[in-house]
């Protein structure tokens, strides 16, 4: 009989993400949660070792000494959130460009104003990782009680190459003591600096023979990230930056046509990057590559919806033509002022007319598979991390309906309760 130290029992529903073989889920099989009515989980030393019906549990499960029992009856079960795109570390705040975008002023309006990611790149320059620590486990903090139990960051607020392992640093010391795992991700080329404006070719080059095999021999991300835009970099100095990456072992993302359409999504697909990010402007010649390669799609309804640009992602398109879709909140301080998963979700429904079940695929498996972690969480299933929410809600669906609440009553992470009711413990 199977021994466990943490039992969950009783859920209306519990949503297991299974079935969808070895890869993201993908078109119709994004609907499919892998329901169990009435299930049970166990779980020990932090990792599935049980799930099926209650019914079956006291047949199967023997609990252990100081067993934790769960009471999910009339509750729903479910993956913890993963979050596949955030920029967590940073100093200062930009809510003077808030009220600048009410008046009218666009994100290169602003950034040619002095704003935008340079702001934050000056104040980033100047606090010690101290400071930058402090302030990433507080956003970490209120991520927690929402759901979220993995999270990618990126570095990008310092352009310059000590600053760059400064961020990073401070990344790879927040998985040390916090319950979030943190997955880190260098993008270096997150901006044009003031200093390289004249030559930006010189700050590409910099980023490719200084830069990258600096992280890469510190083994400071597995990720490295772009953002492929008009004024910032074409898609021929992100195909170059992509090459150096990938042949110091580092796996590519790129923030694309969010702005413009600039072919960003077909060049994702060209260079086989994991991921593709924002894809506003993304036209079918790329939707149709991305889904031939394998590129997932990672939206970000909440910058859309942050910056009024009156225009979000095609994910309906995507889905339909085969391109694996994930969300992620964007979290950072000029374009996405929110930790909030639940309400990324809301808005992925509302706002590109993803099926709530859709919108909890794409939060949970799919966007594990975004960051490399697909092997350890986003579904419940025999050998993975007990990373798991109770949610005070009788079905999958209240999650995205019932929006501006949350419905996260316990989130367990490695098999230990880690939040209740809104709160972490300590």
């Amino acid at each position: 009989m199977i021994q466990a130290d943490l039992i969950i029992e009783g859920a209306a529903e519990l949503l297991t993400l299974t079935g969808a073989g070895n890869r993201p889920r993908r078109g119709e099989e994004m609907g499919d949660l892998g329901i169990i009515q009435r299930g049970a989980l166990a779980a020990r030393r932090g990792k599935i070792v049980w799930v099926g019906p209650t019914a079956d549990l006291l047949t199967s499960v023997r609990p252990m000494a100081f067993c934790k029992l769960i009471d999910a009856y009339g509750k729903t079960v479910m993956p913890g959130l993963v979050d596949p795109h955030t920029h967590l570390v940073f100093a200062g705040s930009r809510e003077n460009e808030f009220a600048m975008r009410i008046q009218g002023k666009t994100y290169l309006e602003i950034a040619a104003a002095g704003g935008g990611i340079n702001a934050t790149v000056v104040a980033t320059r100047q606090a010690s990782k101290a400071e930058l620590t402090f302030a990433a486990r507080r956003s970490l903090n209120r991520m927690l009680p929402l759901g979220t139990t993995t999270v990618e960051t990126k570095s990008g607020y310092g352009l310059d190459l000590e600053t760059e392992i400064k961020m990073l640093e401070v990344i790879q010391g927040l998985n040390q003591d916090d319950p979030i795992t943190v997955v880190p991700t260098f993008m270096g080329a997150h901006e044009i600096p003031p200093e390289f404006r004249q030559d930006p070719e010189a700050y590409v080059d910099l980023v490719i023979t200084r830069m990258i095999p600096a992280v890469a021999e510190r083994k400071l991300a597995r990720f490295c990230d772009v953002f492929c835009e008009t004024g910032v970099f074409s898609v021929a100095q992100t195909e170059r930056i992509f090459r150096a990456a990938q042949a110091a072992g580092m796996e590519t993302r790129v923030h694309a046509d969010e702005l413009t359409d600039l072919g960003g999504a077909a060049m994702a697909a060209r260079m086989k990057a994991r991921t593709a990010d924002h894809l506003l402007y993304a036209n079918d010649d790329g939707i149709r590559a991305m889904a031939q390669a394998g590129v997932i799609a990672v939206l970000l309804p909440g910058t859309a919806y942050f910056l009024h640009m009156q225009r979000y992602a095609r994910a309906r398109d995507m889905i339909a033509a085969g391109v694996p879709v994930a969300l992620a909140t964007d979290f950072n301080p000029g374009s996405c002022m929110t930790e909030s998963m639940p309400l990324i979700m809301n808005m992925a429904c509302t706002q590109m007319r993803m099926l709530p079940a859709e919108a909890i695929t794409a939060a949970t498996i799919n966007a594990a598979w975004a960051i490399g972690e697909q092997e350890r969480v986003g579904s419940l299933e025999v050998g993975k991390q007990a990373d798991l929410l109770v949610l005070d809600a009788p079905n999958h669906e209240h999650l995205c309906y019932h929006f501006g609440v949350n419905l996260v009553e316990r989130v367990v992470k490695d098999g230990k309760v880690v939040a209740e009711n809104g709160r972490r413990i300590r």
